[in-house]
C-alpha cells in the first residue's frame, strides 16, 4: 500500500514512532478524569507512600498518570450527558443499564464504567434526556436520566 493513503495522525504510536501517554491513550489526547477519580488516585498515591511495601512501580506509575490527567468538574447545569455522567438507559426490551462515563485511568472504580473515548462513550456524551441512540453493537436506547453523582 502506497504511504499516501496512510493518515499520520492515525497511524499507531508504535509504527509513527510517537509515545502513548501514561494512561495508553493516543498522542495528543487529552486524559479527562473526573474530580473524585483523581481524588481516589491521589489517596493511593499517598497510602503507598505511606505503606512499608515500598511499590516503587505503581508509585511512579500514579505519578505519571497523575502528571497527565485534566480533572473535569461536574457541569453545574446539567441537562445533557456530559462527561462524569451516570447514564441511565432503556433498551427496545424495557431493560434498564446504567454506564458512568469516566477517564480510561478511573474505570476500575466503577463497575459501570465507560471510557469518554469508548465507542459506548461517545456514543452517550452530548445526548439529551429522552434521547435515542445507536450504541456500538446497533442497540438502539433511550437515555432515561444524566445524574453526576459525587463520588
Amino acid at each position: 500500500m502506497s504511504r499516501a493513503f496512510v493518515k499520520e495522525d492515525v497511524d499507531p504510536p508504535e509504527r509513527s514512532g510517537r509515545a502513548r501517554s501514561a494512561s495508553g491513550l493516543p498522542p495528543g489526547a487529552v486524559n479527562y478524569i473526573t474530580a473524585g477519580g483523581a481524588a481516589r488516585l491521589r489517596r493511593e498515591l499517598v497510602d503507598l507512600r505511606r505503606s512499608s511495601t515500598d511499590d516503587e512501580e505503581r508509585i511512579a506509575e500514579l505519578e505519571r498518570v497523575l502528571a497527565s490527567v485534566t480533572v473535569v468538574e461536574a457541569p453545574v447545569a446539567a441537562g445533557g450527558v456530559a462527561f462524569g455522567a451516570k447514564v441511565t438507559v432503556r433498551d427496545a426490551a424495557g431493560q434498564l443499564r446504567s454506564y458512568r462515563i469516566v477517564g480510561v485511568d478511573e474505570l476500575r472504580f466503577f463497575p459501570d464504567g465507560v471510557a469518554w473515548v469508548s465507542a459506548v462513550g461517545k456514543a452517550l456524551l452530548a445526548a439529551d434526556v429522552g434521547e435515542r441512540v445507536t450504541l456500538p453493537d446497533e442497540e438502539r436506547v433511550e437515555i432515561l436520566a444524566a445524574e453526576y453523582p459525587s463520588e
